[in-house]
């Protein structure tokens, strides 16, 4: 890192995650020597969303370009809740609630960093060093720091007094001295000089870097991200069923595959960019499909693809393109275990037992209990119309009955009514 230019600030400008800087000279300030930088986690859940992704790919592109990441878990900031970005009083989480989130996040952030030693990066948890502190010492040494005229300034503060009927509680008043203080802790104790965020957390980077200058007399700097919409203004990583989830019991991969799989194609290139780490060239090749043949999707397969693996992993994203598949292009390829499994999470269940499968089941049976037909009559007539599949294949005799003959798939069977109507029989 001998160059003027930064490497890791020139990456962070191409793909989109620079929205502001603390000065002009950043560059050559993280050209001249490798940096320890950190961005900090609110634990209101015990998993990550995707509007999470933004700060988290951007560490991981410091440590890819030769700084040490330091991720930064709000267990002790999580207690009294940041003001920035709301327009009403949050819901105080009590200290086990806290722990238990901290403690969910933390496992997902050690997903995208090298963590095998110190030196390489750290995950932390503020609530280490907020817990001790005792209060008067705190008020005296760092309080006195602080000027409240230039506090209520602060667009987190700000609006929220300008909203009489909400107002702003002492407590959250009190998160920007806190969040200071975790990045003077930082300072001190792990030689962390810059603080990155979503563009909502610019004044608290400032109060921060302002209490480091005061208190130590040494130079820190802030970087901040833009929030993210899509090209339609709609709030990024959000559905009509509510925000989609890095954790796979809340968000399952097969869901999160499609939620990239579904992105416009305004948005693809910039959220291949932002969302993956695919090179500069790789990109412009996808670009240029988008703009060539927008039909193919190719854009949109390679973005789930990527996002789906990054969470999940590889053998999670052949298992959800499978899945894929039998679902949309009616393949009747035999799927995996781990297929079956994100299948059963997709669709109605219904248990079969190995002896009656053995004994044989009569599809038109079988269709009334699955509830995909309400009488044998309108199952008969379903089958007859052509309009029944088993494993994805036709079945035109009313007279069929299933037995272990038709279970290729691993301890499980496909039923479907018409397009879309399908149905997952498990033998037990």
């Amino acid at each position: 890192m001998h160059s003027s230019t930064s490497t890791f600030l020139d990456e962070l400008r191409w793909r989109g995650f620079l929205e502001a800087a603390t000065s002009d000279d950043l560059d050559a300030y993280l050209a001249e020597a490798r940096r320890t930088i950190y961005v900090g986690f609110d634990p209101t859940a015990d998993s990550l969303h995707l509007g999470s992704l933004i700060p988290v790919m951007g560490l991981a592109h410091a440590q890819r370009h030769g700084h040490r990441p330091l991720a930064l878990v709000g267990g002790g900031t999580g207690l009294i809740g940041d003001p920035s970005g709301k327009a009403s009083e949050r819901t105080l989480l009590t200290q086990e609630k806290a722990e238990k989130n901290a403690a969910g996040i933390r496992g997902q952030l050690s997903r995208f960093f090298d963590l095998s030693s110190d030196q390489k990066g750290l995950v932390l948890n503020n609530a280490d060093w907020l817990a001790p502190l005792n209060f008067i010492e705190f008020l005296r040494d760092i309080g006195k720091h602080f000027s409240v005229n230039e506090m209520i300034k602060r667009d987190s503060v700000r609006i929220r007094l300008e909203e009489r009927d909400q107002g702003i509680s002492y407590t959250e008043f009190s998160y920007m001295l806190l969040q200071a203080y975790d990045f003077f802790h930082l300072f001190q104790h792990y030689g962390c000089s810059i603080q990155m965020g979503g563009s909502d957390q610019w004044g608290n980077i400032l109060s921060g870097r302002e209490l480091i200058r005061r208190v130590l007399g040494q130079r820190s700097e802030g970087i901040t991200f833009p929030l993210l919409t899509t090209a339609t203004g709609k709030k990024f990583g959000k559905t009509e069923e509510g925000a989609v989830w890095l954790d796979a019991s809340r968000t399952s991969p097969y869901q999160l595959y499609q939620y990239w799989l579904q992105t416009a194609d305004a948005d693809a290139v910039r959220y291949l960019r932002l969302f993956t780490f695919l090179d500069r060239n790789q990109i412009q090749e996808l670009e240029r499909e988008v703009e060539t043949r927008p039909d193919q999707r190719e854009a949109q397969h390679r973005l789930a693809a990527e996002c789906t693996a990054l969470l999940h992993g590889e053998g999670t994203v052949r298992a959800v393109e499978a899945a894929s598949r039998i679902l949309f292009s009616a393949s009747e390829e035999i799927p995996t275990s781990e297929t079956v499994a994100l299948l059963a999470r997709e669709m109605p269940v219904t248990e079969l037992t190995r002896p009656e499968l053995n004994a044989g089941v009569g599809l038109v049976d079988l269709l009334v209990r699955a509830s995909l037909a309400e009488s044998k009559g309108a199952a008969r007539k379903l089958i007859e119309g052509g309009g029944v599949y088993v494993n994805n294949r036709r079945q035109n005799d009313a007279r069929k009955v299933v037995s272990a003959t038709d279970l290729e798939w691993p301890g499980a069977l496909l039923l479907r009514a018409g397009k879309k109507n399908y149905h997952l029989v498990r033998v037990a």
